[in-house]
């Protein structure tokens, strides 16, 4: 059997906030090479998780090592990255070299991070006119000039219109493809689904689901029925919806409901029995894959 290379190995960490506890024994693995989705809820320990990681917060209890023993460089960009305007991103990354004691060719290096987060064109501008996108991408380049070994960016699409969303996915996706280890916090789940090789669903404090993300949405296949009636009135609807199934919806455009259940075939035969006594048919009956987002609102409801 192949052994796992593991980068980061976390056991049973806690954090408490006065009488809160935010972590409660939380353990987890991030592998080398792994862009690691890492999500939950808004006030679910992710940002703590990564805080602690980072020694930015101290822990209460739990294990953590990072690599074998050797000190690790790790890369940071925070959900809103504080960037000095009266630099160019030229000077504030090789800044940020120096601060870091980049010991290699320091102009080499931040010519080769100014390409791969887009930046060439701008290098000497002010970055006090930069976009919103821009200024995240340089919070890019500032958490990789280093070369670390571990990359940690949390919410990097945060407030971003869609094109600058898609630039930072795609540089996301070139470090990806140079072998880097990042773990990616995000509440937009479809970037996880196109980036990301693994991932980690926190509630209450700990790990609820952890696996390779194909299979996580395998286990959880099938865990959607959809349905079309032909003939749909607004009373079937209605029963449709609030008396037979309390995780179900309706697509006005489609004229498709779709239905959360653990047991898709007895929910089918459910829904047939229900068209029956309102003497309606199915247009459309099938049990579909399940989505990362629906794994998502399963595990943390």
């Amino acid at each position: 059997m192949e052994r796992v290379a593991h980068l980061v190995r976390i056991r049973n960490l806690h954090k408490q906030y006065g009488s809160y506890s935010v972590l409660r024994g939380l353990s987890m693995d991030i592998e080398k090479g792994d862009v690691y989705g890492f999500l939950g809820r808004n006030g679910c320990g992710k940002t703590t998780t990564m805080n602690i990681i980072t020694n930015i917060i101290p822990k209460d209890e739990g294990e953590i090592i990072i690599g074998d023993g050797k000190p690790v460089k790790i890369g940071y960009l925070p959900e809103s990255p504080v960037i000095y305007g009266y630099m160019t991103s030229r000077e504030y990354l090789e800044y940020i070299a120096a601060c870091c004691n980049y010991s290699g060719d320091v102009t080499r290096r931040v010519n080769e991070v100014l390409d791969i987060v887009g930046l060439t064109k701008a290098a000497d501008r002010r970055a006090k006119g930069y976009s919103r996108g821009m200024t995240q991408r340089l919070g890019m380049g500032a958490a990789i000039i280093g070369d670390p070994e571990l990359l940690i960016f949390d919410e990097p699409t945060s407030a971003l219109d869609p094109e600058g969303r898609a630039e930072v996915i795609s540089i996301i996706e070139r470090l990806k493809g140079m072998g880097s280890t990042i773990v990616l916090s995000t509440h937009i789940l479809s970037d996880v689904e196109r980036v990301a090789n693994r991932i980690g669903i926190m509630k209450d404090g700990v790990l609820a689901e952890e696996g390779r993300l194909s299979d996580v949405l395998l286990k959880h296949a099938g865990s959607v029925v959809y349905l079309r009636v032909r003939g749909l009135t607004d009373d079937l609807k209605i029963k449709l919806l609030t008396v037979y199934y309390a995780r179900a919806e309706f697509n006005d455009i489609t004229g498709t409901f779709r239905f959360g259940t653990d047991s898709p075939e007895e929910c089918s035969r459910r829904l047939i029995r229900l068209l029956a006594d309102n003497e309606a048919a199915a247009e459309e009956l099938k049990i579909g894959t399940a989505t990362l987002e629906e794994v998502f609102r399963k595990v943390v409801d």
